[in-house]
């Protein structure tokens, strides 16, 4: 008989896309990863519900899956600020044609 690795939990979210590029990223550092709960809003007929959609892994990967959430999360947020620092002003000279 072969010994089954149980799934854990690593990261939770809202919104179903958000939580599948979170799979993508971990997918690209050779992490399998698989996102529950994305079909719970669909039981009511269309009316929004709550969800609890779930990035789940398998335990022996969940610490390295963790760390690489982490750090794709710093680098989006990193960029974000970039893009806040950036002058977004007019050109004082006018467009250019």
């Amino acid at each position: 008989m072969k010994d089954t690795e149980k799934l854990v939990t690593v990261a939770r979210y809202e919104d179903y896309m958000k939580a599948d590029l979170a799979r993508q990223w971990l997918e690209d550092e050779g992490i399998k990863a698989v996102v529950t709960g994305q079909n719970a809003a669909n039981v009511y007929g269309g009316v929004p519900a709550v969800s609890d959609i779930e990035l789940q892994t398998l335990e022996s990967q969940a610490e390295e899956a963790r760390q690489v959430l982490e750090d794709a999360d710093r680098q989006v947020s990193d960029e974000g600020q970039d893009l806040e620092e950036e002058d977004w002003s007019e050109d004082p000279d006018g467009p250019q044609e």
